[in-house]
């Protein structure tokens, strides 16, 4: 039997599929490569092979090499590129700002409005675009059309960093950190209003809308969508909104978007939760004409995807990255502290 698990990363959504396969009573012993190739479509014997190699094929619970033989009743868990539908990538000379670079991935500052890889309506001017010039290609690996080196996204409003890996077993690696929850990812998000509390988490299933499914919704008590976890900290009020961090313990499509909008903290100038409205203090001429001039400023979501850490994948060493505040979030802020402090 053969059962997909779709996991959907936040702000990111993996290009990776997880799998869970269970061995038939009948089933003659077979090497585990063999049989996962022979299972699944979109699935070679040397991309099965990195997967192993990087410790993400388990069997019962425990990773295996590739000359383990399953036996009946075996539960096989693993993870796999997702199929592509778009194929042909134009390189394009666009300016990248890579934060660090060496034989097997780069970590590369996305700045807000870049989309990350081509698709309907967006089939120039994307990252992978850029990437694909920048390596002359060398990322486009086997199995990975379309998407060179990537093994996650974050959206085209939001900023920040991503990692691109540079060898297929530098991807499968990876992309087993990514659904182990391992990877150390943290955003900055300018809010409405202020918490009650310095910090929180949000633990509510998020699905896709009923009316639209473009748009992310929040399903609490079980009620359907798929489990979603949001560590938040308060770092600064500013009396109508309120700059917050946020880690991921899951990761799924818009979820600290979502979970902020649930929590009643929509992310300022997010206009597809609501954020793109005034949502606190009185709208007296003076306040909603500082507003206002605040979302022409920024005007998209503010959300920035300021940390990176995860644990090389050849080298086994761990790395952590930073980066700053986009200007345009960084004035956002800056406007709203001597709004306060000259309100009084």
């Amino acid at each position: 039997m053969t059962e997909s698990h779709d996991e959907e990363l936040p702000e990111e959504e993996s290009y990776f599929e997880p799998y869970e396969l269970r061995v038939d009573p009948g089933q003659r012993p077979l090497r585990i490569d063999k049989f996962i190739t022979d299972k699944v479509a979109n699935s070679t014997r040397n991309k099965v092979q990195q997967s192993i190699s990087a410790g993400i094929v388990k069997v019962n619970g425990l990773p295996v090499k590739a000359n383990y033989k399953t036996k009946a009743g075996d539960v096989i868990y693993f993870v796999l590129e997702r199929s592509r539908k778009d194929t042909d990538v134009i390189p394009e000379r666009i300016p990248l700002d890579i934060r660090y670079e060496d034989d097997h991935l780069l970590v590369v500052n996305k700045p807000a409005g870049m989309v990350v890889h081509p698709a309907h309506g967006n089939w120039t001017g994307t990252l992978v675009n850029g990437l694909a010039y920048y390596f002359n290609q060398l990322p486009e690996l086997p199995g990975n059309t379309g998407r060179p080196g990537l093994v996650h996204r974050i959206d085209k409003d939001t900023s920040g960093l991503l990692v691109v890996a540079k060898s297929e077993q530098a991807m499968a690696d990876l992309a087993g950190q990514f659904f182990d929850h391992s990877i150390q990812r943290t955003y900055l998000a300018l809010v409405w209003g202020e918490p009650a509390t310095a910090e929180g988490t949000v633990d509510v299933s998020i699905g896709r809308g009923i009316k639209d499914r473009k748009i992310m919704q929040a399903y609490p008590e079980g009620t359907g969508g798929k489990s979603a976890v949001t560590h938040w900290k308060l770092l600064q009020k500013f009396r109508y909104v309120s700059l917050i961090s946020c880690s991921l313990e899951t990761g799924r499509t818009h979820q600290i978007r979502v979970h902020m909008k649930y929590i009643g903290h929509p992310l300022f100038n997010d206009a597809v939760y609501g954020g793109d409205k005034i949502r606190k203090g009185t709208q007296y001429a003076r306040y909603t004409s500082f507003v206002r001039n605040c979302f022409k400023l920024i005007p998209r979501q503010a959300l920035h995807a300021q940390s990176l850490g995860f644990i090389h994948p050849i080298s086994r060493e761990q790395l952590y990255f930073e980066c700053e505040l986009p200007e345009d979030m960084a004035s956002v802020i800056e406007k709203w502290r001597n709004y306060v402090q000259v309100d009084g």
